[in-house]
C-alpha cells in the first residue's frame, strides 16, 4: 500500500487525505470504515456530525468569521468507489487500500481503479474541514455512500438537519464544465430459473477480453463493445448446437461490460468453432474503432459429460441476451449530442439455480425512464423470468436562473482566463435527489479532470486538481 507517496504534491492538505482515503477501502457496499474514518475526523476536531444507518455522515463547521450572518453552503460527494481490478492484480479489495503512484502528471493505481470518483470530493471537503485560516461561510458536508451501486445512500439520507439552500456538488469529471442537470435512473435485476441435465459432448469456452469499457452514462454515447451483448451474439450464431454449462461478464451495472466467459458443450465442436471464430472476426472488425484491444479466445477443453443448462434453458437465455436493447435507445431533440435514454446491460451470471442479468436504465425523460423500465421488466417475464427494481432515481432538471451557477462560472473565467463551460449530462448525480429533498435548493456539479473513471486506467490530474481547489477556496471567500 501507498505511504506519502503524495506528499509533495499540491494542494498538499487535499492530497494528503487523499491519500490517506486511498488507504481505506471503500468500494460500493464495504464502506463502514471510512464511514467511521470520517466520524473520528470530526470527534478529533470538535465538529458537529452524524452518522446515520446507511453509514452517511453529515458534518457541520461554523464559519470562519464567528461574527458572519452568511448562509451556509453544503458540500457533498459520495464515499464509495466503484472497486475492480486486473485478473493479474493481486490484492483483496474488500480489505486493502490502493497502491497509488504518480505518473506523467496524474495520480494513478497500479492495476485498479482509483476511486477519484469520488474520493477526491471527499479530500477537498477534509481539507477545508480542517483548515484554520480559509475563509468560508457555515458549511454543511454530506457524505454519501453507495452512489456508485444507485445513489442509495442519497435515497437515504434524512436532510432535516440541513439548513442550506446552495450545493457544491464535486462529483463531475471534467474541469471548467459546469453541470446543471442529469438522467434519472433505475436498475432493474432480472432473474431467470434453470433447468439442467447431463450433456455429453465437447465442452468448449469462449473469452471476451480487452474492450474499452467506460462509464455506462457518460461514456454510451461512444457505442462502445459490451462484452455481454458480445457474447449473447457470439451464442445466437450456435444456438441450435449448443448447451450451456457457464457464462457470466462485467462487473458493475454502471460500467459497460469489459469482458464475458462462457462454458458450452456441444456434439458438433468443428461447426461451432468455425461459426464462433467467423462471428469473432465479424465482431472485431465492427468493433475496430471503439475496441481496438477486443480479443476472443475459442478453445476446446475435451470431451466428456457435465451437468448444463438444458435445451429449452440454453435457448431462454440467448434470447436474453439478444431480445432485450442495450446502448443508445433516443437521443434528446433539445439538446445537440445530449443522449437521452440508454440502457446498460453490465451484469450477468449464471449461479446454481438462476441466471440474473443486471440493467441500469437512464433517461433524462420521466416519461420514458418509466416506459423503459416497464418495458424491459415485460420482455423479462415475457422471457420467462422476474424482476426487481432498485437504486430509481429522479432526474435533476436544469434551471435557466442560478446564483451559485453563474459564481462559479465567473470565479472560473477570471481566475484562469477560460471560459466555463454550463452542460447537462447524461449520467446520474446525487443533485437530483438532494434537490427533490430540499425545497429550491440551488446547485451545481463539478469537479477536477478524472480520466477513465470506473476502470484500472482511472487517473486524476494534479494541476487540474490545484486549480479546482484555487476555484472552491475562491468560491467560499465570495459567500462568507
Amino acid at each position: 500500500m501507498s505511504n506519502n507517496i503524495l506528499a509533495d504534491l499540491q494542494p498538499q492538505a487535499v492530497f494528503k487525505y487523499f491519500e490517506q482515503i486511498c488507504a481505506i477501502p471503500h468500494g460500493s457496499g464495504n464502506v463502514k470504515q471510512i464511514s467511521d474514518y470520517l466520524c473520528e475526523f470530526a470527534k478529533e476536531r470538535n465538529l458537529w456530525f452524524k452518522q446515520d444507518e446507511s453509514y452517511n455522515v453529515i458534518i457541520k463547521k461554523p464559519a470562519s468569521d464567528s461574527e458572519s450572518k452568511a448562509a451556509p453552503v453544503i458540500l457533498q460527494g459520495h464515499i464509495d468507489m466503484v472497486a475492480v481490478k486486473t485478473n493479474d492484480k493481486v490484492k483483496d479489495m474488500e480489505k486493502e487500500g490502493l497502491d497509488l503512484y504518480i505518473d506523467d502528471g496524474y495520480v494513478k493505481a497500479d492495476r485498479t481503479t482509483l476511486g477519484a470518483d469520488d474520493g477526491i470530493a471527499v479530500a477537498y471537503a477534509l481539507a477545508i474541514l480542517d483548515s484554520k485560516d480559509m475563509c468560508h461561510p457555515p458549511i454543511e458536508v454530506v457524505f454519501t455512500v453507495d452512489e456508485e451501486i444507485g445513489m442509495l445512500g442519497a435515497e437515504a439520507i434524512n436532510t432535516d438537519c440541513l439548513e442550506s439552500k446552495i450545493m457544491l456538488n464535486i462529483d463531475s469529471e471534467e474541469e471548467g464544465i459546469f453541470l446543471s442537470g442529469c438522467a434519472g435512473g433505475a436498475t432493474l435485476k432480472a432473474s431467470y430459473p434453470l433447468k439442467k441435465s447431463d450433456i455429453t459432448g465437447t465442452q468448449m469456452s469462449i473469452k471476451i477480453n480487452g474492450l474499452t469499457s467506460g462509464h455506462s452514462g457518460t461514456d454510451i454515447i461512444c457505442q462502445r463493445a459490451n462484452a455481454n451483448i458480445l457474447m449473447g451474439r457470439l451464442l445466437f450464431a450456435v444456438k441450435e448446437c449448443v448447451n450451456i454449462v457457464s457464462i457470466s461478464g462485467g462487473e458493475k451495472d454502471n460500467s459497460i461490460a469489459p469482458f464475458a466467459d462462457a462454458v458450452i458443450m456441444t456434439q458438433e465442436a468443428d461447426k461451432v468453432a468455425e461459426l464462433l471464430n467467423n462471428t469473432a472476426n465479424v465482431l472485431k472488425e465492427e468493433y475496430s474503432v471503439t475496441d481496438p484491444h477486443l480479443t476472443i479466445k475459442v478453445n476446446c477443453e475435451g470431451e466428456g459429460s457435465t451437468l448444463a443448462c438444458d435445451d429449452a434453458t440454453t435457448q431462454m437465455l440467448i434470447n436474453v441476451l439478444n431480445f432485450i436493447p442495450d446502448g443508445v435507445v433516443k437521443m434528446s431533440n433539445d439538446i445537440k449530442g445530449l443522449v437521452q435514454t440508454s440502457l446498460n446491460l453490465g451484469v450477468t451470471e449464471l449461479a446454481e439455480k438462476t441466471f440474473s442479468a443486471t440493467y441500469l436504465i437512464r433517461s433524462s425523460s420521466q416519461s420514458e425512464k418509466e416506459y423503459l423500465t416497464d418495458k424491459v421488466g415485460k420482455m423479462t417475464e415475457y422471457l420467462g423470468g422476474t424482476y426487481e427494481l432498485k437504486g430509481v432515481y429522479p432526474a435533476w432538471e436544469f434551471k435557466k436562473n442560478s446564483a451559485i451557477r453563474d459564481m462559479l462560472c465567473e470565479s472560473y473565467n477570471r481566475l484562469f482566463n477560460k471560459e466555463a463551460l454550463v452542460e447537462t449530462m447524461h449520467a446520474g448525480v446525487e443533485c437530483g435527489i438532494m434537490a427533490a429533498k430540499i425545497d429550491d435548493l440551488d446547485c451545481v456539479s463539478f469537479g477536477p479532470d478524472i480520466i477513465d473513471i470506473h476502470t484500472v486506467k482511472e487517473k486524476l490530474d494534479i494541476a487540474s486538481t490545484q486549480r479546482t481547489w484555487e476555484l472552491i477556496t475562491d468560491v467560499l471567500k465570495q459567500l462568507a
